[in-house]
């Protein structure tokens, strides 16, 4: 699944426990008849993917629905939903090269047809 927006806020690293579990928090703002401000958590190596973001960009983000149960001490079941990034790519106008491939007119500098070979491929 994916959603759409502009970047609206994005938090800290955050680590809990012993372990060093870490989780980053982005919120993002739909473009639809009423927008929607969407909490997209990234957790681990999945943090540093936000490091090149910035608030205001328009951004189109893949994410997961996670859900858990949790027993609480009187013995009743709890339910949790949360909203698990785990790729965002850069919708602004002007981007940068996200793949870092050479612009389109390098590939044709550097093709190596020569005019004596017919190009007949089909695509």
């Amino acid at each position: 699944m994916e959603v759409i927006g502009k970047i609206k806020l994005i938090g800290d690293v955050q680590t809990f426990g012993s372990n060093g579990f870490r989780k980053r928090e982005l919120v993002v703002t739909t473009d639809e008849q009423y927008p929607q401000m969407i909490m997209i958590e990234f957790v681990q190596d999945k943090c540093d993917l936000l490091n090149n973001y910035s608030v205001g960009q328009d951004v189109k983000v893949s994410i997961n629905l996670r859900g858990r149960e949790w027993i609480n001490p009187q013995g009743e079941a709890k339910y949790f939903n949360s909203v698990q990034g785990w790729r965002i790519e850069n919708l602004s106008q002007g981007a940068t090269n996200q793949g870092n491939l050479p612009p389109v007119d390098q590939f044709k500098e550097a093709s190596s047809v020569s005019d004596e070979e017919p190009d007949d491929l089909p695509f």
